[in-house]
């Protein structure tokens, strides 16, 4: 059996890997990506995308490739579209053209729900009801993927995740960063943040690439369908910010960001009974134990970053 991942050399494909090796031992992975020895595509390149499909001709893929930071959407949604949007239906279309009822694990969003988010936890059956272009991408994606006859297609609609790796972009190792830098001496002890009094759902990124492994498992058995991958508990942003100063033990001055843009949502938070009912899913990781992993990493990964002058 031949299994084809997109996108393998970011956060979620680093983690993905190792997890589809030890679950399918007898497959052979196909990793497109950045790094070597990983296949290049060009996501946007049709013509090039049957190709690898033709030549691979993999039972399965699962696809994380993407525009995935939504501030990036933000300024070239154009882009957005023809990577998010434009690359997921030709990689889909190609796939179910070999035949045989492949299965496609579609790396969704929570981030399509945008404004039928309110106080419960939501479940798959909400509208989508996208508030940013990034949103609107993984919306278009998913419904998309969902019509394509012949293809055993499974949208996870993850809600945020973190863990070791994970690029500053996002909010738990932007405050990890500054904190190890903080704790190292690279930087004055003063923090730069967004807004606090927002919340996320937030998982680890190893309990979201269990839930890959488990929904490629099940389109591979011809299952379908739409799956949160959630924690069900929504975490104020100012909560995490104070737990990993408390596991730093550092006490820095913190100032909001400059021209701070307005949260889209407030709190979303994510309903994942599907998931554990039909996919046997759900998070195994303990917060703190993702919290201290976080600032492991980033210790690690700062001690080669330049420092600052200090006061």
């Amino acid at each position: 059996m031949r299994l084809l991942v997109t996108g393998a050399s970011g956060f979620v494909g680093a983690h993905l890997m190792p997890a589809l090796a030890q679950a399918f031992p007898d497959a052979e992975l196909i990793g497109c990506g950045e790094a070597r020895p990983l296949e290049r595509l060009d996501i946007t390149d049709h013509a090039g995308v049957r190709r690898l499909v033709a030549r691979t001709r993999p039972q399965g893929v699962v696809h994380l490739a993407a525009i995935a930071i939504p501030a990036e959407a933000r300024r070239d949604p154009a882009r957005a579209w023809a990577v998010n949007h434009g690359g997921t239906v030709a990689l889909a279309h190609a796939l179910a053209a070999q035949g045989g009822g492949p299965a496609f694990v579609l790396a969704s969003s929570s981030e399509v729900y945008g404004r039928s988010f309110g106080a419960a936890p939501l479940g798959e059956d909400a509208p989508l009801a996208p508030l940013t272009p990034y949103a609107a991408t993984k919306a278009a994606a998913d419904l998309a993927v969902a019509a394509i006859p012949g293809l055993a297609a499974v949208r996870l609609r993850a809600f945020n995740h973190t863990g070791p790796g994970q690029s500053a972009a996002f909010v738990v190792p932007a405050f990890a960063r500054q904190i190890c830098r903080i704790a190292l001496g690279r930087q004055a002890p003063v923090m730069t943040v967004g807004r606090l009094d927002t919340a996320r759902d937030f998982l680890d990124v190893r309990d979201v690439a269990r839930a890959y492994v488990l929904s490629l498992r099940h389109a591979l058995g011809g299952g379908r369908g739409a799956f949160n991958i959630a924690s069900g508990t929504a975490r104020p942003i100012g909560d995490v910010l104070a737990a990993l100063l408390a596991l730093a033990a550092v006490a820095p001055r913190i100032v909001p960001a400059a021209g701070e843009r307005a949260a889209d949502v407030l709190s979303p938070c994510g309903d994942a009974a599907r998931a554990r009912a039909v996919l046997g899913w759900q998070p195994a990781i303990a917060w703190p134990t993702t919290l201290a992993d976080v600032l492991a990493d980033w210790r690690e990964r700062v001690r080669d970053e330049p420092r600052e002058p200090l006061p």
